[in-house]
């Protein structure tokens, strides 16, 4: 018989007046998360501590003072907002007339399980890497604004990523940082008696067990696992300590916490999907769990798979190696000899589920294992699908390369998550609300072009007031502690000028991004920055693994130039990159840069933020660009060329970089004679790119491409 199991929802501050008291509920819920007005309620409070707090609503009502508080509930103001946020809210969570209800009525009985290692939410929940991340939270958040019976299983990191600080010589440092779960927006849960709700696995010699938490995500429950518990060894308590570890058995050892815990957790808090996405192939060893489920029921591992892969769905996010896990065969043999056993295979069939002779030897891949075990698999974009099916042919030798079941949903952003909330109200009064509701439907953009370009670059102005604003603060923030070089200041962003064309570069730093491409033509650069009339400013940001020596001498290589008095402080570099750093560069800057080598890329999704805010993208033709450039809503970096050598590549692709500033985008942004007037030029290729991208790389239209081409196939293929 199934345990009851509760949520004891704690209260951030149990001395709320009543009147006000609900702020406890929304705090625990991440909705606020994308709803301006709901943030605006905690900001308002006190918005220097606000900002002090990185914007999380619980140590808000924690720290705030009580007579702040009791001011807040007898303000009719503030009690107005509250009012409105709050039956926003129940609308919300009560709302049964959702996009997927009316469209899939006879499935909202089906749920679909998505795991993945990493999610991205919000800057206050520092669990989270990179773009993996970022595009799963915007998964969760925008299946929550659709209805769909969406459950997410992931892991709660007590130390996150790492924090990134740049020492003078421009080397990046790394330190651990610690998180409170009480100060999280996470729930316990817990079984009638009080006591936790675990789930254990095996590894060799000793068993381990993770707490399940949970985070609400609007609509969507995301159940996190958690080893730091008394019932684990030191070392066991370090599996959810921190993000992809570079040692190998820590590695394997979360892999199976995800994929074959994960399961249990499914199956420990009652429920049964339908649908099993693996994020990644970091989730796959569910699918051989989900086989022993059924071989101990009586069934054939050959049968067991059959049904498994119906059900299963995998999404590949690289084609880069790095990105795609392998363990050595013996780290196999050590961890899943007995799982072969329980699946009633001999040790070279189960090596043979993910085996692929590499370089180094043979190898199991985790990529190879999803696909095998998964009917329903996709790149993430469409140039992404057309190199997995390239990648993976080998798999599939007995078919065409454009027969290889691996298809491709483009990655989108959640339009109210990276929006500015004063872009979004032009856009409510200039298009009507209706983008709202559907804003993947082309339609509901048309009249972007009725937009006056005044409004429109007032709009920007302000974005960049805002961005330079932030970057001000954190640079005086800096320079407080008295533990930093004055160059270091300059190169935090103090002498950036408002009004001049400013280009942002930020992202993770493996090489294939090349973040040192704009360097190649070192002079030409320096020439570009300091034209009097028409300055050039960039702004990078971003970090490189603190295993990826390559990636750091690139951060390297990038500082030292910054720090070069020949830019005229026009170079900048924002140290530690998160959530809100990001929220404000895709907003504020007038173009977005991105330099991959062509086809590393699988998808990105920056780029596609800044479109919608209005920033005009000048990319290589590779992930969602290649998809998104039409020639008028922005500028490409190169062609789609193949080279024989990556320095012939990068050659050539920084000849286009150089030429296409000098001749097309400075051009075009300076035709104006006043700083507060639009470019003509500028202007009607910024609404074409608000027009174009925004209803197009939105997560409502990837995320109903999921249901549609993965998630109800998989649920009807019995």
């Amino acid at each position: 018989m199934q345990k009851k199991i509760y949520e004891r929802v704690p209260a951030a501050n149990p001395e709320l007046p009543e009147r006000i008291g609900r702020l406890n509920e929304l705090a625990y819920n991440l909705w606020w998360a994308w709803n301006p007005d709901a943030l605006y309620l905690y900001r308002k409070l006190n918005k220097t501590l606000w900002d002090h707090v990185q914007h999380n609503p619980i140590i808000m009502l924690q720290e705030v003072p009580l007579a702040t508080l009791k001011k807040a509930a007898e303000d009719p103001e503030y009690l107005s907002s509250y009012d409105k946020v709050m039956a926003d809210f129940d609308a919300y969570m009560n709302d049964k007339n959702t996009w997927y209800n009316r469209n899939y009525p006879n499935h909202s009985d089906k749920s679909i399980a998505y795991l993945s290692f990493e999610f991205g939410l919000h800057e206050s929940i520092p669990a989270y890497a990179g773009g993996l991340g970022i595009l799963a939270g915007d998964h969760l958040k925008e299946s929550s604004d659709m209805g769909l019976p969406l459950n997410a299983i992931g892991f709660i990191y007590n130390q996150g990523y790492f924090v990134q600080k740049i020492s003078e010589d421009g080397w990046q440092e790394t330190s651990n940082f610690y998180l409170d779960f009480h100060k999280l927006p996470i729930i316990p849960l817990q079984y009638e008696d009080g006591s936790k709700v675990l789930v254990s696995v095996s590894l060799p010699g000793r068993v381990i067990y993770a707490q399940i938490w949970k985070m609400q995500v609007g609509r969507i429950s995301l159940y996190l696992l958690d080893t730091t518990i008394p019932e684990n060894s030191s070392y066991d308590q370090q599996l959810t300590a921190k993000l992809y570890t570079a040692d190998l058995e820590t590695r394997i050892s979360q892999e199976i916490l995800l994929g074959i815990g994960g399961v249990r957790a499914m199956r420990t808090l009652g429920i049964a999907p339908a649908v099993w996405h693996m994020n990644e192939g970091h989730a796959a060893f569910l699918a051989l769990e989900r086989c022993r489920e059924m071989v101990e029921e009586g069934k054939t591992f050959e049968e067991a798979a059959a049904i498994v892969r119906k059900s299963d769905v995998f999404t590949t996010h690289t084609p880069v190696p790095a990105g795609n896990d392998k363990f050595p065969i013996w780290l196999i043999e050590k961890y899943f000899a007995p799982m072969w056993q329980k699946l009633g295979m001999n040790r070279d069939q189960f090596i043979d589920l993910a085996k692929e002779n590499t370089e180094w030897g043979e190898q199991f891949t985790m990529p190879i294992l999803a696909l095998k075990l998964s009917e329903h698999n996709n790149g993430v974009s469409a140039l992404h699908g057309v190199v997995s099916r390239n990648m993976w042919h080998f798999l599939w030798p007995e078919r065409k390369v454009e027969d290889v079941p691996i298809t491709s949903i483009t990655n989108g952003v959640h339009s109210f998550s990276w929006l500015s909330r004063r872009m979004g109200l032009v856009f409510d009064e200039y298009l009507g609300t209706d983008w709202r509701m559907d804003p993947d439907d082309p339609k509901n953009w048309e009249k972007i072009d009725e937009i006056p370009d005044q409004v429109l670059w007032d709009v920007r102005r302000h974005q960049k007031r805002m961005l330079n604003n932030y970057i001000t603060r954190a640079a005086r923030k800096a320079w407080l502690t008295g533990s930093v070089h004055p160059v270091q200041i300059i190169a935090g962003g103090v002498l950036l000028e408002p009004d001049a064309l400013t280009i942002g570069f930020a992202r993770r730093f493996p090489t294939y991004k090349r973040g040192y491409l704009i360097l190649r033509d070192y002079e030409r650069l320096i020439r570009l920055l300091n034209d009097i009339d028409r300055p050039v400013q960039i702004i990078f940001s971003g970090k490189a693994h603190p295993a990826d020596e390559p990636g750091k001498l690139i951060v390297q290589q990038l500082y030292r130039a910054i720090k070069d008095h020949r830019t005229g402080g026009r170079m900048v570099f924002l140290e530690d990159y998160n959530m809100d750093i990001a929220r404000h560069l895709v907003q504020g800057v007038d173009v977005w840069m991105n330099t991959p080598r062509r086809p590393n890329e699988a998808s990105g999704t920056s780029g596609m933020k800044a479109a919608m805010n209005g920033a005009l993208n000048f990319s290589v033709l590779d992930g969602w660009w290649a998809e998104g450039y039409n020639g008028m809503n922005g500028w490409a970096i190169g062609t789609e060329q193949e080279y024989s050598s990556n320095e012939a590549q990068d050659d050539a692709d920084a000849l286009s970089l150089y030429e296409t500033l000098e001749n097309e985008i400075i051009p075009k942004y300076y035709n104006r004679t006043d700083p507060a007037a639009p470019s003509a030029d500028w202007m009607p290729m910024m609404k074409n790119a608000i027009k174009t991208l925004s209803p197009m790389f939105s997560t409502r239209r990837m995320v109903s491409e999921y249901v549609r081409k993965m998630y109800l196939p998989a649920m009807e293929n019995k």
